[in-house]
């Protein structure tokens, strides 16, 4: 250099305060500083050591050059003025080597525009004048080295956002492909559940027509049986698994009469007391025989149980199992009722007035309910509908009394219902079963 700075009295040495040492106690960082004259080289040098700083010191900025190939610095400091590069020149070829670290040059001829022009184009970061206060050149080391750890804590997050979304993106694409499997599964299914649901049906149309061979009586019985089953199954008073149930229990029900003899069953339609004790033991039995073949056409247990039931009675006087009340299935307690209806034999109106004069005894007061209220075989008056004894609301008004089953007025016709009233009546049921129909007006 063709001039030395001049030194003042910051550069003596001087004891450290304890929270200046308790800030260095971090790892230090890293300086590299250029300057061809070895005095100020050492002040520089020990003037940042004081600080806590770990310092690597060069003469030559081609020396320079080769260190910063092998090593990263948070700050480089470099004189302007030296024999062998520039110090701007050597700052932006560091820049080239070593982007993130800050950049400080130190100069005592100030060319202005050159240093703010090189500020601004992010090759140094500050300037320093020659000569410099130790505050001065402390703070802007102190700087330097905060914008280096912000500048490399920024890029690793940047690397770890681009790293993420690189992870993101090859998640989505699994995602998105593991959906397109997922969907083309759940087609195959669908197309498999309709095939199914299909050979299912097939499987009983298949049974009917077998039934219809071996009695055309049974096989037209039964698709009527279908009809009502499916008409009641629309109720909310069954859940999914009791809707099933029903209905395939409509299909399959009489499947246990075939190959009984024909004559018995001629004997049964048109003289049944006539039959014998084994003969009615015969028949007293299709309904477990029913319920084992139709385990080959569908092995839940609730169908094969509501086959079973389907002759009990409610007052305990069915077959095969003498089973009363609720312990009867309560698809079975309506599919008995429709088949009641549908085997009777006699015409619509005579057969209806079978069924309520039985309500109470053979049936479920509520399953003879919901059958008149869901086939529409009644006509009813156009301000009148049917209802089941759990539609009862406050407000309904009664378009026929209720009586109890000795002929006692419970509620007269064309009284409104209250909460209290209700209660009443289902509590009243609760002991003695409320048998006849339930009419209101709209």
């Amino acid at each position: 250099m063709t001039a030395s700075p001049a030194f003042s009295p910051e550069f003596a040495p001087a004891t450290r305060p304890p929270d200046e040492l308790n800030a260095s106690a971090t790892v230090p960082a890293t300086i590299l500083i250029v300057d061809d004259e070895p005095i100020v080289l050492n002040a520089l040098k020990f003037t940042l050591e004081r600080e806590g700083f770990h310092i690597v010191a060069v003469t030559s900025p081609l020396k320079a050059l080769s260190i910063l190939q092998e090593r990263d610095f948070a700050v480089i400091i470099s004189d302007q003025r030296m024999p062998e590069m520039m110090g701007l020149d050597f700052l932006i070829e560091s820049r080239r080597i070593r982007p993130k670290s800050s950049r400080i040059l130190i100069t005592a001829v100030l060319a202005l525009p050159t240093i703010v022009d090189a500020i601004n184009k992010g090759e140094i970061f500050r300037f320093v004048a020659k000569p410099w206060l130790r505050e001065e050149l402390v703070a802007t080391v102190r700087n330097a080295v905060q914008r280096h750890e912000l500048v490399t804590h920024n890029d690793a997050l940047q690397a770890e956002t681009q790293r993420l979304n690189h992870q993101l993106r090859e998640a989505n694409e699994a995602l998105q492909a593991r959906v397109g499997d997922l969907e083309k599964q759940r087609q195959r299914l669908d197309a498999a559940n309709h095939e199914l649901a299909a050979s299912y049906e097939n499987s009983l149309e298949l049974c009917r027509r077998i039934l219809t061979t071996y009695d055309p009586i049974l096989g037209g019985q039964a698709k009527t049986l279908v009809e009502f089953a499916t008409q009641m199954s629309t109720s909310d008073t069954f859940n999914d698994d009791e809707r099933h149930a029903l209905r395939t229990a409509a299909w399959l029900c009489d499947l246990g009469l075939i190959g009984m003899p024909r004559e018995m069953m001629r004997a049964f339609r048109t003289k049944p007391d006539q039959l014998t004790e084994r003969e009615r033991g015969m028949l007293h039995g299709h309904p477990i025989y029913g319920q084992t073949l139709a385990a080959l056409v569908d092995s839940r247990a609730d169908v094969g149980e509501v086959i079973r039931a389907h002759h009990e009675r409610y007052d305990g006087r069915g077959y095969p199992d003498g089973l009363a009340g609720e312990a009867i299935p309560w698809a079975a307690r309506c599919l008995a009722v429709a088949v009641a209806f549908v085997e009777s034999g006699l015409s619509k109106t005579a057969a209806i007035d079978s069924i309520l004069s039985r309500s109470g005894n053979d049936f479920d007061p509520e399953a003879v309910r919901l059958f008149l209220k869901v086939s529409n075989l009644v006509q009813l008056p156009k301000q009148v509908r049917e209802i089941m004894l759990n539609e009862l609301e406050p407000g309904m008004v009664l378009a026929n009394g209720i009586y109890s089953p000795h002929g006692l007025l419970l509620i007269g016709e064309g009284q409104a219902l209250s909460p209290g009233t209700i209660a009443k009546i289902r509590n009243h049921n609760q002991v003695t079963p409320i048998s006849q129909r339930l009419l209101v007006y709209l």
